[in-house]
């Protein structure tokens, strides 16, 4: 069980370790990777399939079933920040996606824009056209995707193909005005409304963002609540916890 954890942990796949904290099994623990593969026993069956479920929100929890209370610890590798668009906005937002540990990956179809000198922050830069970036980035469920050209031979492929993927949050920046001719302009490229109810755009929350490092963090803000699964509104009104950690 441990080395095979161990292993998951260096291979950075993800998995759920559950451990039984209360019960006729106490000290039960079963791995389950994201792939089905399942190390140990112990654990019902009905808990274990959860694993997916769990692994997709992101957070450590104790879940209960049959009797018994378990602890579902989470593992996998960082989220991942792809941002089309090698602006100033861009450095701004990966300069703060790494003091949360994420891997940040900025792409661009402009060499002379997509520069370690122009954007010293990110993990990984790419020069390409938005489909080949986001074929190449693959994003999944633990990926958000921020657009910020202001140009549709770039938003409008970059946002189609974001939104044919699992990613959990897709933003897009631009005025109102601009977000409806957007829209439109997706419609017409074969895309739903259901489809299009996935995009945040504006994209941020609304902090009264002017800098570009605090536009930087409006739109992180708004990330961290959608991958938290809460609405990111002031924690004075909240009615749920202030941390999102283990009931």
């Amino acid at each position: 069980m441990t080395t095979r954890l161990l292993e998951a942990i260096a291979r950075e796949e993800r998995g759920v370790l559950f451990t039984v904290i209360e019960g006729g099994s106490l000290g039960a623990r079963l791995l389950v990777l994201e792939t089905g593969e399942h190390v140990g026993d112990g654990v019902p069956s009905s808990i274990a399939a959860r694993a997916d479920e769990l692994i997709r929100g992101h957070r450590s929890q104790i879940v209960e079933g049959e009797g018994l209370r378990v602890f579902a610890e989470i593992y996998g590798p960082p989220p991942r920040l792809f941002v089309y668009g090698a602006v100033d906005t861009a450095e701004a937002l990966c300069a703060a996606a790494q003091l949360l540990d994420w891997r940040t990956i900025v792409a661009d179809a402009r060499a002379a824009f997509a520069t370690r000198e122009r954007i010293p922050s990110a993990d990984e830069l790419l020069v390409a056209w938005p489909e080949d970036a986001l074929a190449q980035v693959a994003p999944d469920h633990d990926t958000a995707v921020v657009v910020l050209t202001h140009d549709d031979k770039f938003d409008i492929p970059a946002l189609k193909a974001a939104l044919a993927s699992e990613a959990f949050y897709i933003g897009a920046l631009g005025s109102r005005r601009n977000q409806e001719r957007r829209r439109e302009r997706l419609l017409e490229a074969g895309l739903t409304d259901e489809a299009l109810e996935r995009l945040s755009g504006p994209c941020g929350l609304d902090i009264g963002a002017e800098t570009q490092p605090e536009t930087a963090l409006s739109i992180l803000a708004e990330i961290v609540a959608v991958h938290s699964h809460r609405e990111g509104g002031r924690l004075a009104a909240s009615e749920h916890r202030i941390h999102a950690g283990v009931d």
